[in-house]
């Protein structure tokens, strides 16, 4: 899924951002939940991978996009 109101490299490069961060949890053993933890994001139910990745490059471009305005 890519949203619309982000600059698409942006998008890619927090995609990969988070992909790798998740990658790194992974190894540790850790969860999904604990990964969106590690960026202050809720872990409701339990998300997958997928989903951690998501949400994780979601809030990456949002928080650029409120330090610009």
């Amino acid at each position: 899924m890519f949203p619309r109101h982000v600059n698409p490299m942006q998008w890619q490069l927090a995609m990969d951002y988070a992909r790798q961060a998740c990658a790194r949890i992974f190894r540790d053993g850790g969860s999904a939940a604990e990964a969106l933890s590690a960026f202050d994001l809720p872990a409701e139910g339990t998300p997958d991978w997928n989903t951690s990745v998501s949400r994780i490059a979601e809030a990456l471009c949002m928080s650029a996009q409120r330090k610009a305005a």
